[in-house]
């Protein structure tokens, strides 16, 4: 993953006006912290590997998720912890990056022993100063969802007692314990929100031979974690998009007229595989997904999905990166000789923690969005309803009436501003492209990212 992140950098950084040293400096990750510590798991003592890396420090505080993973290590969130700083100054969001994980496998243990273990992680955490509300900020990741943002939390303010912004030291929460609605599908609804916005644009369309809107787009999507299953869902439910593969670790499912994706996932529950769903075709191999026909691809599982094994094989015009690095350089290489056009990851999943952003200030506010303005809002639809009916003579249909006086709760604000996030970022993306001839939208990405960070430096000067 380093070297895909270095090679993206190093592109994009022949088009920033900095000193070399300068740019050395913000691609450094400023702290790691590296721990091991034990816990007593059914009758012994195991010793677990975590780690925290804190990335750049120009904005306050650092964010970034958690993963639980068996392969994770210092130098994988020490590069994420690098895309999460650039990530977040694509989409204006005001942290610096960051990004943890400890080494297991979550299926190996109980829900109890995960309880013990994250809450011993935070505790190691909080002992050398690397959360809190104003220093760095938790999230869900892989293997890791709202249950454990609540435990971090807890946790937190256990061991803080009396403060009152205990809640704003993670985010990805459960809405009761201080979450925000929308978060859960955030990343993947971001995913779709950025796809919208490609389409508006018909030179980059025009690349891709495709046209239109995301309305009966062959689409196929490999993982169905969060990010995947909720893009999958909102493509097929809002945008009328046609799912016809999906990917899981096991297996692929194709189907050439479409898959109804709620029926998968229920099937998936049910039996804890999408093997053998009918009316489609399971194919053995997980990645076979990767090359199906399609006009969109949107791997959203893990890093390192495309290679310079299967990218000459990759027939989709058009490739969204839902998940983290799911393209190596190498492969970023061979489909961009071939015309693929690709939505980088470092903005097309940052739907994420543009959401936590909103909870984090949630948390802060100590209120709910819409909480004061949604019954004046209601009452002026109401004046405004009445005085139409006045001038015209004729009444409002029930149904556009019941529409217009719901007023506007949490959730339509959380979207409407992870919308107008997606648009204005992919705008600045393609207006960088355009003005310094870059190659491609991912140069453009990082360019974008990186002229903000090292502006932020610049500003704050060296200290001491």
């Amino acid at each position: 993953m380093l070297d895909v992140f270095n090679a993206n950098y190093d592109r994009a950084a022949q088009y920033v006006n900095a000193s070399p040293d300068l740019l050395d400096n913000i691609r450094t990750c400023h702290s790691m912290y590296f721990m091991q510590f034990p816990v007593r798991i059914r009758g012994e003592v195991r010793l677990f590997q975590a780690f925290r890396a804190e990335h750049s420090q120009h904005r306050q505080p650092t964010k970034g998720g958690l993963r639980f993973a068996p392969h994770v290590d210092l130098p994988e969130v020490a590069t994420l912890a690098a895309l999460m700083t650039l990530k977040c100054a694509i989409v204006n969001v005001p942290f610096g990056g960051a990004k943890g994980g400890i080494a297991l496998a979550p299926r190996d243990y109980t829900e109890e022993e995960l309880e013990r273990i994250t809450r011993r992680y935070t505790t190691e955490l909080i002992r050398k100063n690397f959360i809190g509300p104003g220093v760095d900020v938790p999230a869900p990741d892989m293997g890791t969802s709202e249950r454990e943002m609540a435990w971090i939390a807890n946790t937190y303010n256990m061991l803080h007692p009396n403060g009152l912004d205990n809640l704003a030291c993670v985010t990805g929460k459960p809405v009761p314990q201080g979450g925000i609605r929308g978060r859960r599908e955030a990343t993947g609804r971001g995913v779709l929100y950025a796809l919208r916005e490609f389409f508006l644009h018909q030179d980059l369309v025009k690349c891709t031979g495709l046209s239109g809107s995301m309305v009966d787009k062959r689409v196929v999507v490999q993982g169905l974690g969060n990010v995947g299953s909720h893009f999958a869902r909102l493509a097929q439910d809002e945008d009328h998009a046609v799912i016809v593969g999906v990917g899981e670790a096991d297996c692929t499912l194709h189907a050439p007229d479409g898959l109804d994706i709620h029926q998968v996932l229920a099937w998936k529950e049910k039996t804890g595989s999408i093997r053998d769903f009918p009316g489609a075709t399971t194919l053995e191999e997980p990645r076979a997904c990767l090359e199906l026909a399609c006009d969109i691809l949107v791997p959203a599982a893990i890093e390192n999905q495309i290679t310079a094994n299967n990218a000459s094989r990759v027939r989709a015009p058009l490739v969204a990166e839902a998940a983290n690095s799911p393209t190596t350089a190498e492969a970023d290489a061979i489909l961009r000789q071939r015309g693929t056009v690709i939505i980088p990851d470092i903005y097309a999943n940052a739907g994420g923690v543009t959401v936590s952003y909103f909870e984090w200030v949630k948390n802060l506010s100590h209120m709910r969005f819409g909480r004061m303005a949604k019954r004046v809002g209601i009452q002026t639809q109401r004046r405004m309803i009445t005085g139409i009916e006045a001038l015209t003579g004729e009444v409002f249909p029930s149904a556009l009436r019941d529409d217009m006086l719901h007023g506007i709760d949490e959730l339509e604000l959380v979207n409407s501003g992870l919308e107008e996030t997606m648009i204005d970022a992919f705008q600045e993306i393609v207006s960088i492209m355009n003005r310094e001839g870059t190659e491609d939208l991912r140069t453009a990405a990082f360019v974008c990212g990186l002229n903000k960070v090292v502006m932020a430096y610049e500003q704050l000067g060296i200290w001491p």
